[in-house]
């Protein structure tokens, strides 16, 4: 198999999380990283740390103009390539159906369905040129009905099935299109549940520990592993890839 050596990838919401674990495994194995989000300070501590082979962007997907910012600077900095599209980028909203209000609902359904589906229009030119791939970031409350989570889940359901009807008509065009779905990963926002008490974060980790089979929360680079094999293996499109430790078999007992 091929490495990421001189791959130019682009990966939204970059500055946290799986997107900033993802940029310094990407960049660690010789790609070119560009990341993008709406903080800087986040996306330039970021990029400090990894060094020249990652660049950032400030700007917000679900505005057409900063996508093509976003686009841009990736083809310049991936000196006039862009191999992969990480779409990273998206928010997460915790009410049911009791409780949910439309302006919450549509600023899901516009940052985690619509503004990736439009930069990925948008990135086709370059990704045909290049024959590259894309990558959409699922959810494991596609795999596990969780009350709760109606808009977040819902969302993430239509982007696990768009990844494949994507994939089905952007083959032809040689570009393969492919979701990951993570189980619970050690990021910002999880740990941001707990607030700043030791014991109460410690029990929210155990507990999210404990419903994964392998027996612990997923880390960044888990995730980058798998999309490390996406961006690299030729003839894989279409798939629905579960990185969740078994979390999304349901089959772990608290």
């Amino acid at each position: 198999m091929n490495t990421l050596q001189d791959k130019s990838i682009l990966v939204t919401g970059g500055g946290t999380g799986i997107g900033a674990g993802c940029a310094r495994y990407f960049a660690a194995r010789g790609a070119r990283v560009t990341i993008s989000g709406r903080r800087e300070s986040r996306l330039r501590e970021v990029a400090d740390a990894i060094g020249p082979s990652c660049h950032f962007v400030v700007g917000d997907v679900t505005l057409a103009a900063d996508r093509q910012r976003m686009l841009d600077a990736a083809i310049a900095h991936g000196q006039g390539r862009l191999d992969a599209l990480v779409n990273n980028a998206g928010i997460t909203h915790h009410s049911g159906l009791v409780g949910l209000d439309e302006d919450s609902l549509m600023r899901v359904l516009q940052s985690n369905i619509a503004a990736p589906l439009m930069l990925t229009q948008a990135a086709l030119p370059a990704l045909e040129a290049s024959q590259g791939s894309v990558i959409f970031i699922g959810s494991v409350h596609t795999r596990l009905a969780l009350a709760g989570r109606l808009a977040y889940a819902t969302s993430k359901g239509a982007v696990q099935n768009m990844s494949r009807v994507l994939a089905a008509e952007l083959g032809p065009r040689k570009v393969r299109v492919n979701c990951v779905i993570p189980g619970a990963v050690a990021t910002e926002i999880n740990a941001a549940v707990t607030g700043q008490d030791p014991a109460e974060a410690k029990a929210f980790f155990y507990k999210l520990a404990h419903m994964h089979p392998i027996g612990r929360i997923g880390e960044p680079e888990d995730i980058a592993q798998a999309m490390e094999y996406l961006i690299l293996a030729t003839w894989t499109t279409g798939a629905v890839v579960d990185v969740d430790g078994g979390m999304g078999l349901g089959a772990a007992k608290l």
